[in-house]
Order: structure tokens, then C-alpha cells, then sequence
């Protein structure tokens, strides 16, 4: 197993060099029962801490922020009141100075000796971080071997983004605990950090020596910042008339080598942080990312047709997984970005058990209600109610080959003429494709594409990049009550 570093050992691998500053009060242990206040001052002279955390603000690359760090070397890394104490008030102290927060935590859960007393604490130290999230101010969650009990079901749990190091044990039920109350063994990997990203409850695996990279870049993106002037758009690339049929763009987007989603990150954007799941399950099929386009922070919520084509198809967990990064663009006021590219979603009877149609509509709810900047873009395929629920934006676009259609237009066929035959045909008279979109007044903007996006995937992306974020400046600009509330 890995090293496992002390807390202040980890500050000093995170943070710019000279920058911390301890917020940490001496701790009175004179109320303490003597065997208690006994088992306190061994555990300091082990440790080399006053109590299980410490905290305190710093910078990393120049930015400040506000840090929690546990230690399971001190009892454990167990939360007593004074613990809870200490923890509260740096949260507080971090919401009133508008610092972003990072929370490492390493511990058994709540402080036996002290009991319901200090358990209870847990509501006050989540009561805090809940405060300093609805200011508006980004808080990550780094979980460090191990993390269960009270922590992991509490604070440990509510951080906008949540990573592990590798091979953590992460768990509300400790093994031990487990073991006596029923005679038998916890079953082994299921309490593994990559067990859990696996199943969409944490999102990435992130070793301390590159916690502070990660850190760096999460901080960097986001932090919300002023979008600035509309630009005025170019033409870098005219729209010519559309070769062929509607039905041939339907066949060029249904090509494996497209580019998709995970190609207009890879060439377009940077600072991508690649978020997993729900935090309660995987939802193959959905990318969820934050990242920036053009130096622009924002939320991405993506289908990924390459998933669904491979065995991951997009069921009711993709689509909470959306609502994630809907949610999460509107609790730190970041613009959020949809990309519409789907053949449809998961028809099974799982889908229909997990309440497919329910989180279509809910999908659509939240988007329906965002107050950030929005963008839509149908990148290639759009079919069915899991396009739909991606639809609802400030601004609709699509790529020239684009469409978007109740069923995919062999099923229409099946519908209306009780074949497959009159695809092609039904495609023209449903007026799915992009061209028609427009003039129907359904998108704002249709965007060109290169003659053949499978051998330009960079040319592809840069352009759909560029007229997302002219949008996003557009709309920026005109939501006078959103700039407001930027944060510097």
C-alpha cells in the first residue's frame, strides 16, 4: 500500500510554499475526564497534533483557499466536539471570507469516548459546509485511507467534487464492526475507492502527490468569472447549401468514427475535470465534466454515443447523472453546456423499472428552470426523449449534419407503415434535419462542419467550441441578474 501521509504533510505537498496560515485555537482539555484527557495527550505526543484535524488558509498557484485535514494517527481520526469545533469554525471562517474549501479526510467516524454528545456534531459540521455551498463557494473532498462512519455519511459526502486515494477504505460501516455484529467477514472490494468509481459514488482516484494538480485545476475552473462583451461573430466558416439528403446526414452521423463529446474535450478544452455518476451510481452513456472552452468555465453534460453504441446505453443513472451537472452549474453559477448525441435511450425493461420516463421529464424540469448561461448543441444523432431531455437551453445549435427526431426513422417507419422500408422518406417529411430545424425555428444556429469530421476530429471540435462559447457570451451579457451575482 501507498504511503500515508500525515496532514501536515500533506499541506506542505499542496500548498505554494509559505503561504499557510493556521486558523487552528488551542484546545482546554481541563473539562476532560482524566482517562480521557490521559488517552488525548498520548495521542498528541504519537501524533504531533493537538486533535484530529487540522486547518487553515493557503494558496495553490496563487489562489487562495481554505483547507480541513484530518489525521487517523490521532485517535484515530476520530470527531470529538472540540474536533467538530475546530472543523465548524473553519468552514464558517471560509464562507465569510468567500474561500473555497478542501476537505481531506482520513477517519473512524465519531469519537467513542465522548459519544452522542459528539455525534451529534456531525449535523452542525454539515449544516456549515451546506451554508458555505449555497454561498456559492466550490468545495472538494478529498477522502483518505480510511474514511467511514459518521465522516464518510456526513461532510466527507457533500463536496461538489469528491476524489480518494488509491486503495482507501471508504465506508459508512466499519469491517470490524461488521464482523462482530454478525459473525462473518465483510466481503472484501467493497469498501475500495475503486469499487466506488466504478459505481459512481466517488469520482476519480487522485493520489496525494497529485492532489495539488488537481486541486489547482478544480480551483481554476471553478471559479466563477465575468464572460465578458458579446464577440461579434465571424465567418470563418460559411454555411454552403447542404449536399444531399437528410437521410445521408443521418448516415454520416451514425458512423463510428464521428467525433464525438470526448473529442471536443480532448482537442478544444482544457482544464477537464471528468466527473463519475451520480455520487450514488454509474450512469454509463453520460459524460459530466467541468472544464473550460475558450478560457470560459463551465459545466459540460454530454451523451457519449461511442458508450452507447458499446454496451453502456443511456438509462435513468445518465440521466441523474445530468441533473448532477445541472445542479452543480446552478450552486456555483458556472454556464452549463448540453451536447445532444444520441441514438436513443435504453429500452429495457431495467429502464422502464428505473423510471426512464420520469427522469426524461426531470431532466427537462431542471434545465427548463436554469438561471446560468445555457447552450444546447446537437452534435450528431438526436433521437427520442433522451435527446429532448438534453434540449432546453438559452441557445439551441447544431452541427450541419445534425437532426433530432421522436424515434429513430426506421421506428416511424414501423409506425406508419408497419416496416422499416420508409426511413429514408419519413426522415424528409418529418423535417428532422438541421436545415429544417432552423427554418422551423427550433435552433438559433446551424454550425459547419469539415468536409469529413472523421479526419479533421480537431477542426471539428475547434468550431463547435467557438460557437458555444460566442453563444454563452451572448446570453452572459444579456442575464444582467446572473452577472450580478458573479463572484471575483
Amino acid at each position: 500500500m501507498a504511503k500515508r501521509w500525515r496532514a501536515q504533510e500533506l499541506v506542505d505537498l499542496v500548498v505554494d510554499p509559505g503561504s499557510q496560515e493556521s486558523w487552528d485555537e488551542p484546545i482546554d482539555l481541563s473539562g476532560y475526564p482524566p482517562d480521557y484527557r490521559d488517552q488525548v495527550l498520548v495521542a498528541r505526543e504519537k501524533s504531533g497534533m493537538d486533535e484530529a484535524v487540522i486547518t487553515g488558509r493557503a494558496t495553490i498557484e496563487g489562489r487562495p483557499m481554505a483547507y480541513i485535514i484530518g489525521d487517523f494517527r490521532f485517535l484515530g481520526g476520530s470527531i470529538g466536539r472540540d474536533t467538530a469545533i475546530r472543523i465548524e469554525a473553519a468552514v464558517r471562517r471560509a464562507t465569510a471570507e468567500k474561500l473555497p474549501l478542501i476537505a481531506s479526510t482520513s477517519s473512524g467516524g465519531t469519537r467513542m469516548q465522548e459519544g452522542t454528545p459528539a455525534f451529534v456534531r456531525m449535523v452542525s459540521i454539515s449544516r456549515a459546509i451546506i451554508a458555505h455551498k449555497d454561498a456559492g463557494l466550490p468545495y472538494i473532498v478529498h477522502q483518505r485511507h480510511p474514511t467511514t462512519g459518521g465522516v464518510f455519511a456526513s461532510w466527507g459526502s457533500l463536496g461538489h467534487i469528491t476524489v480518494a486515494e488509491p486503495e482507501a477504505m471508504l465506508g459508512f460501516l466499519g469491517p470490524r464492526v461488521y464482523e462482530v455484529l454478525n459473525d462473518r467477514p465483510f466481503p472484501e472490494g467493497v469498501q475500495v475507492a475503486e469499487n466506488l468509481v466504478d459505481h459512481g459514488i466517488i469520482d476519480a482516484i487522485v493520489a496525494p502527490e497529485e492532489l495539488r494538480a488537481i486541486a489547482a485545476t478544480a480551483l481554476r475552473v471553478l471559479t466563477p468569472i465575468d464572460l465578458g462583451a458579446p464577440r461579434e461573430k465571424g465567418q470563418p466558416c460559411p454555411l454552403p447549401p447542404r449536399e444531399g439528403s437528410v437521410w445521408e446526414s443521418i448516415e454520416v452521423t451514425r458512423r463510428s468514427d464521428r467525433p464525438g463529446i470526448r473529442e471536443v474535450l480532448r482537442y478544444a478544452a482544457s482544464d477537464v475535470l471528468t466527473l463519475s455518476g451520480t455520487g450514488a451510481e454509474h450512469g454509463p452513456g453520460m459524460l459530466l465534466a467541468l472544464a473550460r472552452l475558450d478560457g470560459l468555465p463551465c459545466v459540460i453534460v454530454g451523451q457519449d454515443r461511442h458508450i452507447q453504441m458499446t454496451g453502456g446505453p443511456l438509462g435513468p443513472a445518465g440521466l441523474r447523472a445530468a441533473q448532477r451537472g445541472i445542479r452543480l452549474a446552478e450552486m456555483l453559477g458556472l454556464p452549463l453546456v448540453t451536447i445532444v448525441d444520441t441514438p436513443g435511450a435504453d429500452l429495457s425493461p431495467e429502464a422502464e423499472e428505473g423510471a426512464l420516463a420520469g427522469e426524461i421529464s426531470r431532466t427537462l424540469a431542471w434545465l427548463a428552470r436554469t438561471t446560468v448561461p445555457s447552450v444546447s448543441m446537437i452534435l450528431g444523432q438526436g433521437t427520442g426523449g433522451g435527446a429532448l431531455a438534453m434540449m432546453p437551453a438559452d441557445r439551441m445549435i447544431a452541427m450541419e449534419r445534425a437532426w433530432l427526431s421522436p424515434l429513430p426513422p426506421e421506428g416511424a417507419s414501423a409506425i406508419v407503415y408497419k416496416d422499416g422500408s420508409h426511413a429514408r422518406e419519413l426522415s424528409e417529411l418529418q423535417r428532422v434535419g438541421a436545415q429544417e430545424m432552423l427554418e422551423d425555428g427550433i435552433i438559433h444556429r446551424i454550425v459547419a462542419e469539415p468536409v469529413d469530421p472523421a479526419a479533421e476530429p480537431r477542426e471539428f471540435a475547434r468550431r463547435a467550441v467557438d460557437a458555444i462559447t460566442e453563444e454563452l457570451r451572448e446570453v452572459a451579457a444579456a442575464k444582467d441578474h446572473w452577472r450580478a451575482g458573479l463572484r471575483p
